[in-house]
């Protein structure tokens, strides 16, 4: 029943009630948002200068979580983990070429699982990985038509103002940072478009549950949005971040992240990416805020389960890195607020570890449904519950490295974890190298404590503490 259609007293009640009892009482609808290359710049996040007013009141009736990872920090990688709930050495998906059905055809992906059990299962714009913006407005080649009963791939102007576009190779846009301050308004563009498909959707639906999934575009280069959202960002009140004079101590993966047109940006250079970026997040958050504003017209906030997120984080000058690909904390770490009616816990944070793979059980959990046995993940239902609750000791992430530009081929892997204290990576397992970084002490991890004597038996430790995080 639509809330419009029940008394105060009715909505109070519901409000109290658990999220297990709300479960059972009737199927609560996912509202999956998840944006493209988006870091922890926001508001609620502490940012003092990016505006992100939405996100921030998903928080506020939410719980906010402060150390959220990663499994892979690009796109199809990563997607393809959280979605089906798998670590990528178990999805085979290393790099964005690869379908994640070539190498487990029958897995049972997240959003199967709610079309599984009778619900209405939607897809948005970009949730499965596809080349931004060559392929926006298409399914790309890399969507799963197992998952969805319906999907929407919104076109908006930014595709045809593409010749207008700056970028540090003049005609590329995909992975090189690009940006424009676009003229026309919100609803032209793709993410508006977006917005605008997915709350006609949320007005399509009458009692059966749904599982919407909108996967907006921006911050992702290139950092397209209308004008009024770079205003908010003078150029002189962007910092850039410190130079660090140490980075030619640190293992050649740690780096390796880096491209070669970076070494064009300038200082003001930098100021104007990072104009961008910005820009292009808060016009994302405006784009969510609309279909949140949709989800209360329409009575659907109680008994809707909202999830925000991002597929990676992203570096904007740190240690020298731009984008990302690396495994520092800014590259691994996302923003994930998650909502569910009859939550007692709104409006708190929690620094309990979480990874992207635990989306998929907690959302089973949640819900009610019976997840696959063989996930890599852990509900994160005990943290909604209580914040001081934890369900796992250590984040893993990783990525791949190969060295053909310094010589022969040498291909690798890098696995980092990241504990309450310790941020932990091996390069090639230890072979290439080891990275320790102390958060208590050294949050911006500026030094590498890997080979300091005194520090061995915390080396140890995190090893052994790694290798059984890469087996689940």
């Amino acid at each position: 029943m639509r809330r419009s259609f029940l008394t105060n007293a009715l909505v109070l009640l519901l409000l109290s009630i658990s999220i297990a009892q709300a479960a059972a009482d009737g199927k609560l609808n996912v509202l999956f948002l998840v944006s493209d290359d988006l870091n922890d710049a926001l508001g609620c996040y502490g940012h003092p200068l990016v505006e992100s007013p939405n996100i921030d009141r998903l928080a506020e009736r939410g719980l906010r979580f402060d150390r959220a990872y990663c499994q892979y920090p690009l796109c199809n990688p990563s997607r393809a983990s959280f979605l089906t709930g798998l670590l990528p050495d178990r999805t085979g998906v290393q790099t964005n070429g690869t379908h994640f059905r070539e190498n487990i055809p029958n897995t049972v992906t997240l959003p199967q699982l709610f079309r599984n059990n009778g619900y209405y299962v939607a897809r948005v714009g970009k949730l499965y990985h596809y080349g931004v913006p060559r392929e926006i407005g298409t399914s790309g080649v890399m969507d799963d038509p197992l998952s969805w009963d319906q999907t929407v791939n919104p076109r908006g102007r930014d595709k045809d103002d593409e010749d207008k576009i700056f970028s540090l190779v003049p005609g590329s846009f995909g992975g090189t940072m690009s940006w424009l301050a676009a003229e026309g308004t919100d609803e032209e563009q793709t993410d508006g478009i977006g917005a605008a498909e997915a709350i006609e959707l949320l007005e399509g639906f009458g009692d059966r549950p749904f599982f919407i999934g909108v996967g907006f575009y921006r911050p992702h280069t290139p950092y397209v949005a209308p004008k009024p959202y770079f205003a908010k960002y003078p150029l002189d009140k962007i910092t850039l971040a410190p130079l660090q004079s140490n980075l030619g101590e640190l293992p050649p993966g740690a780096l390796m992240s880096q491209k070669q047109e970076h070494s064009k940006l300038t200082d003001p250079l930098r100021r104007e990416a990072k104009q961008a970026y910005h820009a292009s997040t808060t016009f994302m958050d405006a784009q969510v805020g609309k279909v949140l504003d949709a989800l209360d017209r329409l009575g659907l906030t109680d008994e809707t389960i909202v999830v925000m997120t991002s597929d990676h984080g992203y570096h904007l000058g740190e240690h020298g890195l731009w984008q990302k690909q690396s495994l520092f904390e800014e590259s691994a770490r996302v923003p994930l607020v998650i909502s569910a009616p009859g939550m007692k816990t709104g409006g708190r944070v929690t620094t309990s570890l979480a990874e992207l793979v635990d989306l998929y059980p907690t959302l089973a959990d949640l819900c009610g449904l019976e997840a696959p046995e063989n996930l890599s993940g852990r509900s994160l239902k005990p943290v909604l519950d209580d914040p001081e609750e934890e369900v796992r000791d250590a984040a893993l992430t990783q990525v791949f490295r190969n060295r053909r530009r310094s010589g022969p081929d040498e291909e690798f892997m890098g696995y980092s974890i990241r504990t309450d204290r310790w941020r932990y990576t091996e390069w090639d397992e230890g072979k290439q190298g080891r990275e320790l970084y102390d958060h208590e002490n050294d949050p911006n991890e500026m030094n590498n404590l890997a080979e300091a004597a005194e520090h061995s038996e915390t080396v140890a430790e995190l090893a052994k503490l790694l290798a059984e995080a890469k087996e689940r």
